[in-house]
């Protein structure tokens, strides 16, 4: 959203707002419309600078949001090492086994795949 780059879902950071304020949700579960941005600092402060969470999250008139607990999340996270216990994208892709199925694919997504 920030820097207007894809990325799979799983590299993103899913942001809602609650009571005005913009809220990491980094399992993804909090309702609500959200938005998401890598979790990077670049990225939130080009999304911040062009305005883009309140186009995002289609709030009226473009209301002013606070983004004090998202900046920390981002800031916090942005220490070697990236989020605890969050698996970057390259760590996940050496993860998988190279026989087999992947995991949690069910068979028929894995006949999809294949054939």
């Amino acid at each position: 959203m920030g820097c207007r780059n894809r990325a799979p879902v799983t590299d993103l950071l899913r942001v809602v707002l609650r009571s005005g304020t913009l809220v990491p949700d980094p399992r993804r579960r909090l309702p609500g419309r959200g938005a998401s941005l890598h979790p990077t600092p670049e990225c939130l402060h080009a999304a911040e600078r062009r305005r883009a969470f309140p186009r995002a999250l289609r709030l009226p008139g473009g209301a002013a949001v606070e983004a004090g607990p998202l900046r920390a999340h981002v800031l916090g996270a942005d220490a070697p090492g990236g989020t605890p216990g969050r698996a970057t994208a390259n760590e996940r892709q050496t993860a998988l086994p190279t026989d087999g199925p992947a995991p949690r694919r069910s068979a028929r997504r894995e006949q999809d795949v294949v054939g």
